[in-house]
C-alpha cells in the first residue's frame, strides 16, 4: 500500500506547527484526533488511501497512534519530517485544520468515539481500529447528517478551481500567479 506522505509524523509535525501559527498549544490528545480524523476522512476522498503509515488503537482516552504517542510524551520529538508536503496532501490537511481544528479535545474525543473505536475499545484497550472500520463509521454519520464526506472535494469550485477562504470565511478562487498576465 502506498501512502500520501512518508510518515505519520509528517502530519503530526505539521497540525503542531499549524496550532504554533496560530498562537495555539496543539494538546496531545487534539493531536491524535486531528491525525484520526485526517487518516478517515483522507480514505473517503480518496478510495481508500491511506493518507500516512498509522495504526490508530482504542485507548480509554480515545483512539491514539501508539508511535506517535510515545515520541511526543517528553514534548515535540527531534525527527526529520517533509517541510514540504505535497499540494493536494497541504490542502486536505488545511481542511481538516479549519473544520476541527478550532474544537477542543472534549468535543473532538465525542467526533472520534464512533462504532469503529467503540467497537474495538470492547475488544480490549489498545486493540487496532481498522481503517476500514474508521471509512464505514464516518461516511455513515456523514449521510446521517447529510454532508458530503470527501473534504477534498469540498474546497473545489464547480470548474475544479481550487478555493480558499479569507479570515472572515468568504470564499475566494485560487489561482496561480503568472507574471505579466492580465486578470
Amino acid at each position: 500500500m502506498t501512502f500520501a506522505v512518508n510518515s505519520t509524523f509528517d502530519v503530526a509535525i505539521w497540525f503542531a506547527d499549524q496550532a504554533l501559527n496560530e498562537n495555539e498549544y496543539l494538546q496531545p490528545m487534539k493531536m491524535h484526533r486531528l491525525l484520526y480524523l485526517s487518516q478517515a476522512f483522507y480514505a473517503i476522498a480518496y478510495e481508500g488511501r491511506k493518507l500516512m503509515p498509522a495504526v490508530f488503537v482504542a485507548d480509554e482516552q480515545g483512539p491514539i497512534e501508539p508511535t506517535v504517542y510515545h515520541a511526543f510524551s517528553r514534548g515535540r520529538p527531534d525527527v526529520d519530517v517533509e517541510l514540504f508536503l505535497p499540494d493536494d496532501v497541504e490542502l486536505f490537511l488545511s481542511s481538516i485544520w479549519r473544520r476541527f481544528g478550532h474544537l477542543k479535545p472534549a468535543q473532538l474525543s465525542k467526533i472520534t468515539s464512533n462504532t469503529a473505536f467503540s467497537i474495538s475499545l470492547r475488544k480490549g484497550p489498545r486493540t487496532e481500529i481498522p481503517l476500514d472500520a474508521m471509512v464505514t463509521a464516518f461516511r455513515a454519520e456523514n449521510e446521517k447528517q447529510k454532508k458530503d464526506p470527501s473534504v477534498a472535494k469540498q474546497f473545489r469550485d464547480a470548474d475544479g478551481q481550487r478555493v480558499m477562504r479569507t479570515q472572515s470565511g468568504a470564499p475566494v478562487k485560487v489561482k496561480s500567479w503568472m507574471p505579466g498576465a492580465k486578470s
